[in-house]
């Protein structure tokens, strides 16, 4: 009995040590290559109403880096969102299926939506999605 007891209060010690090491781990600023790609702006509305979409394409690297039109900056993704984070640009944008994110935010014309899908390069070729 004095073993078995000493056995359940060692394995609990270090179940314990493991438990508050990995909720004191900091998160990693990789990001997983499911989200990391080249993205294009594919249609953006404002107000309602689809509008021409002229928006400079977005970088996400697999290193936790984006770059916007010059911008760089870090990223990270939490759930369903990407958060850029850089020294002049800082946004959020949520994931949705199909390589897609979007962004979604008021202006002086209403409400407006950005939606960049990733392009993907095959054997050559480049395409959408």
């Amino acid at each position: 009995m004095y073993v078995s007891n000493r056995f359940a209060m060692k394995s609990l010690m270090i179940a314990g040590t493991g438990f508050l090491f990995l909720a004191g781990a900091p998160r990693s600023r990789a990001q997983s290559d499911d989200v990391a790609g080249q993205y294009v702006c594919s249609e953006a509305r404002v107000a309602g109403k689809s509008v021409t979409c002229t928006a400079p394409p977005l970088s996400l690297k697999s290193d936790g880096k984006f770059e916007l039109q010059g911008r760089e900056g870090e990223y990270l993704v939490s759930g369903n969102w990407v958060e850029l984070n850089g020294t002049v640009l800082k946004s959020r944008a949520k994931r949705e299926a199909g390589h897609k994110i979007v962004f979604r935010f008021t202006n002086s014309k209403g409400a407006c939506e950005m939606i960049y899908e990733r392009r993907v390069a095959e054997m050559g070729k480049t395409k959408l999605g």
